[in-house]
């Protein structure tokens, strides 16, 4: 389906260069950035007092989150489970604050709200849970990338697949950088938007890339520039209506989700933006600086000799 078509195509690699440059010094502040100021982790990642209390009809979990956070949690996370009126209860560690005394303020703030709220159970979660959800999210993310570079090796050329690679670790440290600038919270769920842009960044690159490789096949005359040019240009029709389509959706959880799914929604939203942005100027743009050539792609047919169809055979017909 298309809305519309561009008849000529844009030369989008004319500014690869400078848009690489660009690329770069994000990519270096975001860096810059986790190390120096680092991920402002939720308490599922450092650790906290889990609580989980029950009311006698359907909780407000707004309400809920709101009387918590006026005792000075600004890092709470709430959310029901099992059924509408059980709510689970994440409080970040406090200094000078044991667990059980954390649950007792927090249980006698609800109660002054609502009498009928009764704590179901309260447990500390340490520090060892939330190096053990590091350690899987980082092997998450290394077998993402390691299962693109297979993919696209053998999908294409191992061109290609470094320059996804680059491309989309390229998203993923950039979404980090935004995190970690302004102190936005790192929880599960932004670790699974991350993951999530992974896929769908290089699902744009591979679309990308399949329509490089058929102009390779249809366009014998044009350059590598011009040839990449024409993919990406033939693809925008597509790239429009996919992503605009994905972030109205993103955009509906981010404004109407709830504290829950904000963050993650917001990962969703930069991950995108920056997905398209590098699947064009960035892992194009690294494929083409790395030789990429109709050779990679198109393999010449196999001529037996003597064949009396080949020139240069020697065949006398």
């Amino acid at each position: 389906m298309e809305f519309f078509r561009i008849r000529k195509d844009i030369p989008f690699m004319k500014y690869a260069l400078v848009l690489n440059a660009v690329s770069f010094i994000t990519f270096a502040l975001a860096v810059f950035f986790l190390f120096t100021r680092g991920l402002h982790l939720s308490v599922e990642f450092t650790g906290g007092t889990v609580m989980e209390v029950a009311y006698q009809q359907t909780a407000d979990i707004g309400k809920v989150r709101d009387k918590v956070a006026s005792l000075g949690y600004s890092d709470v996370v709430v959310q029901n489970f099992g059924t509408s009126r059980d709510v689970m209860i994440r409080l970040p560690v406090q200094k000078g604050v044991t667990s059980a005394q954390q649950s007792e303020q927090v249980l006698g703030a609800l109660k002054a709200e609502n009498p009928e709220v009764t704590l179901r159970r309260t447990e500390f979660v340490g520090p060892q849970v939330g190096e053990e959800l590091v350690h899987g999210g980082l092997m998450a993310l290394g077998m993402v990338v390691l299962g693109i570079v297979i993919y696209l090796a053998f999908r294409f050329e191992w061109k290609f697949g470094v320059a996804a690679v680059i491309a989309n670790l390229h998203d993923v440290v950039i979404i980090l950088g935004f995190f970690a600038f302004f102190q936005w919270e790192f929880s599960l769920a932004v670790l699974a938007g991350v993951l999530a842009v992974l896929g769908y960044s290089v699902n744009e690159s591979v679309v990308i890339f399949d329509r490089i490789r058929e102009a390779f096949r249809k366009f014998r005359k044009l350059s590598t520039h011009e040839v990449i040019d024409h993919a990406i240009t033939s693809t925008m029709s597509r790239t429009i209506i996919t992503h605009a389509s994905t972030e109205a959706m993103v955009l509906s959880m981010f404004f109407f989700g709830g504290p829950s799914l904000h963050y993650f929604a917001l990962a969703l939203t930069i991950g995108i933006l920056f997905g398209i942005y590098s699947s064009v100027f960035v892992a194009a743009a690294i494929a083409m600086w790395l030789g990429v050539k109709r050779e990679d792609l198109v393999k010449a047919p196999v001529r037996k000799e003597g064949d009396p169809n080949d020139p240069n055979s020697g065949a006398v017909v």
